[in-house]
């Protein structure tokens, strides 16, 4: 119980609430509504177990990197706090876990479970030889509204592409601001990000350009699903919180970077999720004309 304490702490279990709400946005979509308990709790498990493997691997694989940065040194492999077999135990854990409940949704579904592993677990690979390793972890969570789309439904739905893009580039915009904060390690050790390719001014304005691109993407899906008003005052309300979190990140002050990384994240993804429940509950309304 101990090391499984560990683990969780490792892993961050909580920060599920980035992809989590919009995963569930794309459950609903599919069902119009209420899919029922037993798809709910499939694509829950399956969305945690999946982003819980792909956290354990990245850092099984990068335990060696974190013990060299003094910002990562802490963590509980580097640290000696887990060992890595144990570590791996919960990987695989996890693994069967999630294509358990792809097999018990539907054919479709198992079917891609192996694509979705590829690119969750394969992003801790990436900064070894790409800067644009930011966009394939905004992918690997991007996926999560289109994987719960297929869940309910066993297709692919044009709509939930659009909020795949979205938080695609949600995800990538906001990992460069936290990258922010390795700049100058990663040179050293010559591993590749965009801080540590452009510098942090670039950086931070390629981040602003994705975030532009995540608003546009969320009224696009708003557009496409034929969403009532309040869906769009949602995707304005991530626009204003997604311009606060630019504007608290300097390339000289770097002080407020995890209140923007975690804290405002969280505000966003939650309130997207309200806002498509409310337009939800507008459409599908008996009062409406």
């Amino acid at each position: 119980m101990k090391s499984l304490k560990i683990f969780l702490e490792m892993v961050k279990i909580e920060h599920s609430i980035f992809a989590l709400p919009f995963a569930l946005i794309g459950m609903m979509w599919a069902a119009n509504g209420w899919p029922g308990w037993e798809k709910f709790g499939l694509i829950v498990v399956a969305m945690v177990s999946c982003r819980t493997a792909a956290m354990a691997f990245n850092r099984i694989v990068d335990r060696h990197i974190d013990a060299e940065n003094p910002r990562t040194a802490m963590r509980a492999i580097p640290a000696g706090l887990l060992a890595p077999s144990m570590a791996t135990i919960y990987l695989v854990l996890s693994i069967v876990i999630f294509v358990t409940a792809a097999a018990m949704l539907n054919p479709l579904a198992v079917a891609l479970s192996p694509i979705a592993l590829l690119f969750t677990l394969g992003y801790s690979f990436t900064k070894r030889f790409t800067w644009l390793c930011h966009f394939v972890l905004g992918f690997s969570l991007g996926i999560a509204p289109t994987a719960a789309w297929i869940g309910v439904s066993g297709v692919i739905g044009t709509p939930v592409l659009a909020l795949t893009a979205a938080v695609t580039f949600w995800t990538a915009g906001f990992d460069i601001i936290y990258a922010l904060q390795d700049d100058e390690f990663d040179r050293e050790r010559g591993l590749q990000s965009i801080p540590a390719r452009f510098g942090r001014v670039a950086a931070l304005w390629i981040s602003r350009g994705c975030h532009v691109i995540t608003v546009i993407s969320l009224i696009g899906a708003g557009i496409l699903l034929s969403a009532e008003p309040l869906y769009f005052v949602g995707a304005v309300f991530a626009a204003g919180l997604l311009t606060y979190e630019q504007s608290m990140v300097k390339p000289n002050d770097l002080s407020k970077v995890n209140m923007a990384f975690f804290t405002l994240n969280g505000y966003v993804s939650i309130g997207v999720f309200l806002f498509a429940l409310l337009d939800l509950w507008q459409r599908q309304s008996p009062l409406k004309p």
